[in-house]
């Protein structure tokens, strides 16, 4: 006996998200990524925002793997 599956007809299509609904969000993690960028790249400069040496090293490697100097 075959069983042959009935076509669905209530398919629903993807909508599409807005500009308007999706900048925003993309402001707020292109703001996160410099943040980021900023203590994996300056932290413990001449610019340095937090004192001591724990920022240094918890980016340490980080820092070498994306070929910033820091020693």
């Amino acid at each position: 006996m075959a069983q042959t599956a009935a076509p669905a007809t209530g398919a629903s299509a993807i909508t599409p998200i807005s500009l308007k609904a999706l900048a925003p969000w993309a402001v707020f993690f292109g703001i996160l990524m410099l943040v980021l960028l900023y203590f994996v790249g300056a932290e413990q400069g001449a610019t340095a925002v937090i004192s001591g040496e724990g920022v240094h090293e918890w980016v340490h490697d980080g820092r070498h793997l994306l070929g910033f100097p820091c020693h």
